[in-house]
């Protein structure tokens, strides 16, 4: 059976995730597309993920296969929201950034598996309530995002001086069975924070 699991990005990851990204950034310019033309993702920016520790790999066999950035403190962005509302707009949500796969894993529906891993460690970490934004052109991962059971939810504006504008989604999963207990389960903080 194929390893694949999901881990806490490393410094010593960093090269590689820039590396995809880069990739990315060159098929979404070769689709036409301006999102992450500005110069963002940059290496600061996923030196700070890692530095937070809110940055996440996707590892195959050993290789880095996806980056995600997922943030568990409100984005500034999300704040204003237009043509359309949040369903669940005063409740604690995580968010999904800079969400790549590598051009050398594309077609094995791994953005799925990255997807269903965030959310179960959102759900470890308390939190029922997910969002993410893309581009308007960006079909491949409006596709995602829908496939995972997210729901399109208006636009907002993100920092890109190209074209800020972004889709904006939700997905709001049961709570009837979660309690703000779990997320301090003492058998479950030296899963949450073991990094070596």
């Amino acid at each position: 059976m194929t390893q694949i699991y999901l881990r806490q990005a490393q410094l010593a990851d960093r090269d590689t995730i820039m590396q995809i990204i880069a990739d990315a950034k060159a098929a979404m310019k070769k689709a036409g597309s301006p999102q992450w033309q500005d110069g963002h993702p940059n290496a600061t920016m996923i030196t700070e993920d890692i530095t937070k520790k809110i940055g996440w790999v996707l590892v195959i066999e050993q290789q880095i296969a996806g980056y995600v950035a997922m943030q568990l403190t409100p984005d500034p962005a999300y704040q204003h929201i237009k043509n359309g509302q949040w369903a669940q707009p005063d409740q604690p949500y995580a968010t999904f950034h800079r969400v790549v796969i590598s051009g050398h894993f594309r077609g094995h529906h791994l953005g799925q598996f990255l997807i269903s891993n965030l959310l179960t460690l959102g759900l470890v970490k308390g939190f029922t309530n997910f969002r993410l934004d893309t581009h308007h052109v960006n079909v491949a991962m409006q596709g995602l995002a829908k496939s995972c059971g997210f729901e399109q939810r208006g636009e907002i504006e993100v920092d890109d001086k190209i074209d800020p504008r972004r889709i904006a989604f939700e997905l709001n999963l049961d709570q009837s069975h979660l309690t703000r207990q779990h997320v301090d389960n003492d058998f479950m903080k030296p899963l949450l924070h073991h990094d070596k």
